[in-house]
């Protein structure tokens, strides 16, 4: 019996990091569809409730790497806990907020639930055999994804049935029945990295994150020249110098600036970037364009219910093809398959800039949209996990998660001021500005296929044991083993 058979079951800790990990992911887009209604219960502009999803992500950001260094420090299964417990007291305050200014401060709590991300790589590295890590970091970056595009889907019926309250208990209830399994459940990792938190790293790169974010999430009701807006992006590159230097002279730094700088690491992490520019920024505009009243001259009129069902292809596909991403990474190498994905996701944007006029259009547009995300997801998670040495998995899964969030800042910023800025007199945004930056989505993902050529190639030797594994796990993939199911035995 080996070390890793002789703990608890690996199946029953990805069960609950599956559960703890969709819980966490659909917090992140449950409330985009329902901000008008937020607004008008919460009587509040339409600027200050956009601080309901830029608290989170502020937060989000600040907090992913810090908790992924914790992790590797003191024990990614107790840090998983306590996250998991912020997370969930989170959650309960925003549902009984009854005021902005709550909701604005249990939004930020619940942005702590980011280390989530990095714990759960971490803990699959350490507790899972080899040949499962790639399938099962696959299915858990799959189910980032996939409970974004989840959470625009059920946040309409939520909202018919319950109120928005239950927007956040259900989440909430999920997230605090998994911290009381995951403290039975998840062994405690047998892979550290002693040390302390740098503080210092740790407010300087707070402020820089906090500074950017801050900048570019109100550029489009400040304005890109406003001398708020410079001066905060001035602030954020000399707070970033400052805490690049000072990481680098650490003997315990907080992000080992060293291993960001590995060809495999800072390339994968410019693609998370671009593609976290189209992911977040269809979670936050392609609800309001289909909600659009067709009075417009596009749009559907589509109420939050019915948005969310034409979104479901998106969330389907992500999730089946997120699965599959391990078994083809394994074959195939999760560079390539990192491209295909990047490739195919260049298809859906341009097709919601050119051709949006059908209802069909825009679920062939989601279904492809799911299928390159989930695949290029699972197989950027895959390529970091693979890269670093294990005592930095949980920092450098929370990086690369943590670059996403970046990137979807800074492309919903961006699209946010083109589409607010081209406005119909009656105070709809013009359809000139969906299709500029649908079209420029289109190309960023055009160059996120081409930042993917930038990663070495890993050894062409594959283990076949893996492969087996893989066709094993996943029949219809046993064509590319050798054309025939591995294991099938006459005998």
């Amino acid at each position: 019996m080996t070390a890793v058979e002789s703990r608890t079951s690996y199946r029953a800790t990805y069960v609950v990091l599956a559960v703890g990990t969709s819980a966490y992911s659909l917090l992140q887009s449950l409330v985009s569809p329902v901000l008008p209604l937020l607004q008008t219960d919460l009587h509040t502009d339409q600027a200050t409730i956009t601080w309901v999803l830029t608290a989170y992500l502020l937060s989000a950001s600040v907090f992913t790497p810090i908790i992924g260094r914790v992790g590797d420090m003191v024990g990614k299964g107790r840090v998983l806990v306590a996250v998991l417990a912020v997370l969930a007291v989170g959650s309960a305050l925003a549902a009984v907020s009854t005021s902005i200014g709550l909701m604005i401060v249990a939004r930020a709590i619940q942005g702590v639930g980011g280390g989530v991300i990095p714990l759960a790589f971490g803990i699959i590295r350490d507790e899972f055999p080899r040949e499962k890590v790639p399938g099962a970091v696959g299915t858990v970056a799959a189910l980032l994804a996939v409970g974004g595009g989840a959470g625009l889907v059920l946040a309409g019926p939520i909202v018919n049935a319950l109120d928005y309250h239950w927007l956040f208990w259900i989440p909430g209830i999920m997230v605090a029945g998994t911290a009381v399994a995951t403290h039975f459940v998840v062994p405690q990792s047998p892979v550290r990295s002693p040390g302390k938190v740098n503080w210092a790293a740790a407010i300087l790169l707070s402020a820089w994150l906090v500074a950017l974010l801050l900048a570019i999430s109100e550029a489009p009701s400040w304005g890109w020249t406003s001398l708020s807006v410079i001066g905060l992006l001035v602030a954020a590159v000399v707070m970033a110098v400052a805490w690049a230097r000072v990481e680098l002279r650490s003997d315990q730094p907080l992000i080992d600036m060293r291993m960001l700088r590995a060809p495999a690491v800072w390339s994968t992490n410019l693609v998370a970037f671009l593609f976290g520019a189209g992911l977040y920024t269809v979670f936050a505009f392609l609800p309001e364009f289909l909600q659009t009243p067709r009075s417009a001259g596009y749009g559907f009129g589509a109420s939050v219910t019915e948005s969310g069902l034409i979104v479901l292809p998106m969330a389907v596909t992500m999730f089946v093809f997120g699965q599959l991403s391990g078994p083809l990474s394994i074959r195939f190498g999760a560079r390539a398959v990192l491209i295909a994905g990047s490739a195919v996701s260049v298809a859906p944007f341009a097709i919601l800039a050119f051709a949006h006029s059908q209802v069909w259009e825009i679920s062939v547009a989601m279904t492809l949209m799911g299928t390159g995300f989930g695949l290029a997801f699972s197989a950027m998670s895959n390529i970091i996990v693979d890269v670093v040495p294990s005592h930095q998995t949980g920092v450098a899964s929370g990086m690369n998660a943590n670059i996403r969030t970046i990137g979807g800042s800074v492309g919903a910023a961006v699209v946010a001021s083109i589409v607010t800025t081209q406005l119909r007199s009656d105070g709809l945004p013009k359809e000139s500005g969906y299709v500029v930056s649908f079209a420029m989505l289109a190309l960023i993902l055009l160059f996120a296929a081409l930042a993917g050529l930038l990663i070495p190639i890993g050894n062409p030797d594959r283990d076949e044991h893996q492969i087996e594994q893989a066709a094993l796990a996943h029949p219809a993939l046993a064509i590319v083993a050798g054309g025939t199911v591995v294991g099938d035995d006459p005998e």
